[in-house]
């Protein structure tokens, strides 16, 4: 069955207090009850409509998560206050001291930092693997381990998750496979495809301009309501919570994301595919060189195309720099982190975004130090664009 994510999104009208076609910002910390009883009950369990206090829920923040459920057709979802606070709040939740994970290697290097110096000091040990190795995942895999992580599409060197096995190799050992999809909002749905735990950077592709940081877990209800708990819930007692006005922000960004993420992914194609015929080596899973393409046809929301990221290897650090430089000086985008945004962003990730990776760890995945990797923008004449990064290679005498 052809899953389209903006088909429940374009149905959801969300009303503001006097009829407002914007939903109202309820720029409140505490709600009021009738009686003490009613509190009470609130207290003891969540009540559809009533709201306690801004770090549990707030009106807005629940209109967002609703949102978000559509779009990854899960049950429920929760907003957070980055994407860390989601992928840390979700790890809390499932795991206790003694518990292990298996996780990708090429993952965002905050994730990596999260997973390899943090979660020790709590007795949770995180195993890295190549996530393209089934053999690898299995001979990790012990009593001890509750998660399978991994991201649809890796940071940055764009490979492609095969989730639907993924998710076997979780149900058959009793595992919850989370996955981040960042990179591919629209494009693939995990939870189709047998994800238990979705993440977002809502930072990124899904706000798309570049003026907040939050995050979101899509999950069943049943997940939802653990994070959420009074008592034991991460995303309650730790406090990650998302400003409600960012929220009203978000959501009203969220009604373009189709159109975005389809333009994104037209623009990267194009440069993806008259690059490599310049000889350049490039990372692009909507390429055929690539070596996840036919899973991602596959797996994927045909309509919304290859993603908006890629990656030029220009084979060495100084090229790298001078390439980015040059391209912000001839107006193709932004020397930035992060990814997303409605202008072409490039870094790079060797030095930056995954500079907590160990050195002789990007090296054994093949993250080159003259990696640039690339958010493509809305470029309304992509031609343009590529006319100018062609410019600056040639100058680079990195084609001839």
């Amino acid at each position: 069955m052809i899953f389209d994510p903006s088909s429940k999104l374009q149905d959801y009208l969300v009303f503001g207090e006097f009829g407002d076609v914007n939903p109202s910002i309820t720029d409140s910390s505490t709600f009021t009850f009738m009686t003490p009883e009613k509190m009470k009950e609130v207290f003891d369990h969540e009540i559809e409509g009533c709201f306690l206090y801004s770090r549990h829920w707030n009106p807005i923040n629940k209109d967002l998560a609703r949102a978000l459920s559509f779009i990854e057709d899960s049950e429920a979802a929760q907003v957070t206050a980055s994407g860390m606070a989601a992928i840390s709040s979700t790890v809390l939740q499932i795991c206790q001291s003694g518990d292990e994970i298996v996780s990708s290697r090429t993952v965002y290097g905050g994730t990596y930092a999260l997973f390899k110096n943090v979660l020790p000091r709590f007795g949770i040990k995180v195993h890295f693997v190549n996530m393209q190795d089934m053999n690898a995942i299995k001979k990790v895999i012990s009593a001890k381990t509750k998660i399978l992580y991994t991201e649809s599409m890796s940071n940055p060197l764009l490979e492609v998750a095969d989730l639907p096995e993924l998710a076997k190799l979780a149900n058959a050992n009793s595992l919850k496979l989370v996955v981040d999809n960042t990179f591919s909002p629209m494009t693939i749905s995990p939870i189709r495809l047998g994800a238990h735990v979705v993440v977002h950077s809502l930072t990124k592709f899904i706000n798309g301009t570049s003026d907040c940081v939050a995050g979101c877990i899509c999950s069943s209800s049943e997940f939802i309501h653990q994070l959420t708990d009074i008592n034991s819930g991460t995303c309650m007692l730790m406090g990650p919570v998302l400003d409600s006005y960012r929220a009203a922000s978000i959501l009203k960004n969220l009604h373009s994301l189709h159109i975005r993420i389809q333009k994104h992914g037209v623009n990267a194609l194009y440069l993806a595919e008259n690059l490599e015929k310049l000889g350049i080596k490039i990372f692009y899973p909507g390429l055929k060189s690539h070596p996840q393409h036919a899973l991602l046809k596959k797996i994927m929301n045909a309509t919304y195309g290859f993603g908006g990221m890629l990656a030029i290897d220009a084979a060495t650090e100084e090229n790298a720099n001078k390439l980015m430089q040059m391209m912000q000086e001839e107006k193709v985008g932004y020397l930035a982190v992060s990814l997303g945004y409605f202008k072409t962003l490039f870094s790079a990730p060797g030095s930056s975004t995954s500079s907590e990776i160990p050195l002789e760890e990007q090296q054994e995945m093949g993250l080159s130090k003259g990696l640039v990797r690339m958010s493509v923008g809305l470029d309304n004449d992509i031609h343009r664009s590529y006319d100018r990064i062609k410019n600056c290679l040639e100058k680079l005498k990195l084609i001839k």
